[in-house]
């Protein structure tokens, strides 16, 4: 049971089983869905136009956390690059812990440059601000730094003076993102071996362990997201637990059979890539090279979910499903998140072609920069005000 459990937690499983329940719903088999392939060439024109006027000289960087943050956050000297390293890592993953979707109606108001940030981006700045306030260190002396004794004791009232939420400003899963970074602050005491190798407790000592595990200074993407599933797994909520393993972002679906305890399970791990996609450049900073990005998955929310909806590739067997409520765990959200998985794979090979460029120049993490994300939120705006997603779902904070 166990290691058919563990099988489930890598990034290789996200993307066998996102194709297999893809090909299930082109031919009829998966309740809920339609799949028009054909319209999957307008999916791809429309990425590749985005991209073009995003990055003309088409000199994209990796979709990651650092592109919500305004202008170079304060990290340590690089003359010490195992310690910015650290750093870096402290701060990415408290961010993209942070990063679920914040709803409609908030805002943050960043009073250094004067401008208003929504949604990620806002999310992005005001987990900044605090890094670089030193909100999450136990040192005074050394404020940019996340140290575990902190993350452990945190109160929601610091994320709502940190991220200006209230009444006015409402944050969608406030209780959730606060008791999320509680858990990782438990998590990070109770795993010294994962946590502290080379200084107190704190998220960057996961830099540590990586760089041990290079080989000739090479680190497969895989391997990143193949040890926060390791030493995060336990922090998530409400999950999946069987048989003492916690899975995460990992999901069950009829349609998906096997003679093993991984029967019907479907993982996503989509929070999980996209910090391992966050984390691939304070590696390369660090001397690291971070080999096969695209061992890493496209990302399972509703970005890229939604351009694939709206654009036509996914349709709805019920168009009555738009206007319901569903839940995170419901088979036709899961089927929704898991086929974009497999959309994105498709797409890529047509986006390369319309931007004349090879797979190894543009990765997935390129293309969802460029990319994918941003056409999902361009047609999001056009069809729905406020450019939300095209369904709306409950979230704890820690989904999308």
């Amino acid at each position: 049971m166990s290691q058919a459990l563990q099988s489930l937690l890598n990034a290789a499983a996200v993307r066998e089983r996102a194709h297999e329940l893809l090909a299930l719903a082109i031919a009829g088999q998966v309740d809920g869905w339609t799949v028009d392939l054909d319209r999957l060439d307008a999916a791809a024109a429309l990425t590749a136009e985005v991209t073009r006027q995003a990055y003309p000289d088409l000199a994209i960087p990796f979709h990651a956390r650092w592109r919500h943050f305004v202008g170079e956050p304060a990290l340590p000297d690089p003359a010490d690059p195992a310690a910015r390293a650290r750093a870096a890592f402290d701060l990415a993953i408290v961010s993209v812990l942070l990063d679920a979707g914040a709803g409609p109606d908030w805002r943050y108001q960043d009073r250094a440059t004067g401008r208003s940030f929504a949604r990620s981006e806002g999310l992005g700045v005001a987990s900044q601000r605090m890094f670089e306030a030193g909100a999450f260190s136990a040192d005074p002396a050394a404020p940019l730094r996340v140290d575990g004794e902190m993350l452990a004791g945190l109160r929601t009232e610091a994320l709502v003076e940190g991220f200006q939420a209230g009444e006015t400003n409402p944050l969608v899963g406030l209780d959730g993102r606060a008791a999320l970074v509680r858990r990782l602050g438990d998590r990070i005491l109770a795993r010294p071996d994962l946590f502290a190798a080379a200084d107190a407790p704190r998220p960057g000592g996961l830099y540590d362990v990586l760089a041990a595990r290079a080989e000739g200074g090479r680190l497969p993407a895989a391997a990143i997201l193949e040890l926060l599933l390791e030493a995060l797994g336990p922090i998530w909520a409400d999950r999946l637990v069987i048989d003492g393993i916690p899975l995460g972002d990992c999901w069950r679906h009829p349609a998906i059979r096997r003679d093993d305890a991984s029967d019907g399970l479907v993982p996503l791990h989509k929070l999980s890539q996209w910090l391992a996609y966050s984390l691939i450049e304070p590696l390369q900073d660090a001397g690291i090279e971070v080999v096969e990005i695209d061992g890493l998955t496209g990302l399972a929310e509703y970005r890229n979910g939604g351009l694939f909806v709206d654009i036509g590739v996914l349709r709805l067997a019920d168009p009555e499903d738009a206007a319901r409520t569903h839940n995170v765990s419901d088979p036709l959200i899961v089927a929704w998140r898991a086929m974009t998985v497999a959309l994105l794979d498709r797409m890529a090979p047509k986006v390369r072609a319309l931007l004349g460029v090879g797979e190894a120049d543009f990765p997935l993490a390129r293309m969802l920069e460029g990319g994918s994300w941003a056409a999902g939120r361009r047609i999001a705006a056009e069809r729905r005000p406020g450019g939300g997603p095209p369904f709306t779902i409950i979230s704890d904070g820690t989904v999308f």
